[in-house]
């Protein structure tokens, strides 16, 4: 068990952070998952936005490898053009 304030208060805020990225990365994963499963183009061009958003957001904060991010919404992107 920690000993000193400082590392009981780093314990706290890392668990904080973790269920927040965890929650924030879950709901791309889902919105990811949306998008794939769409069949309209229009749609897909509007949810498109909002998953790119989501991804730049979460390679920003570090949650996932910003080519990871860049390389789903490539293969989005890619999905909607042969929609």
């Amino acid at each position: 068990m920690a000993n000193h304030k400082s590392s009981i208060k780093r314990i706290r805020q890392t668990r904080t952070a973790t269920l927040r990225n965890r929650y924030y990365g879950k709901t791309t994963r889902n919105a990811v998952r949306k998008l794939r499963a769409l069949t309209s183009k229009e749609e897909a061009v509007v949810l498109y936005k909002k998953v790119s958003g989501m991804l730049d957001k979460l390679a920003k904060k570090n949650v996932i490898h910003k080519n990871k991010a860049n390389n789903l919404k490539s293969k989005l992107a890619l999905h909607i053009n042969k929609l």
